[in-house]
């Protein structure tokens, strides 16, 4: 389940909600009754380091993949296998 974060107009409280996607959000600040506002916060998620993501998916025009150091195809490769 995702993890909403929320801040209370009336206290400023800010505090996190797990709940359903398909749960409505929370109205009502838990210490004191106020009306609240859910916050858009940065994601957890990121992509570090090399791999097809930063080098392989969506190349740039005219770069190509680097050849496989036996010339033929991956399928039995030892090279592959590492």
């Amino acid at each position: 389940m995702p993890v909403y974060e929320y801040r209370c107009n009336a206290c400023s409280d800010q505090f996190e909600m797990r709940q359903k996607f398909s749960d409505d959000p929370v109205k009502e600040c838990p210490k004191c009754g106020g009306e609240v506002a859910k916050l858009i916060s940065s994601t957890a998620f990121t992509l570090k380091g090399g791999g097809w993501h930063a080098e392989g998916y969506g190349n740039k025009k005219g770069s190509e993949a680097p050849a496989c150091p036996s010339g033929g195809s991956c399928a039995g490769c030892p090279s592959a296998a590492a």
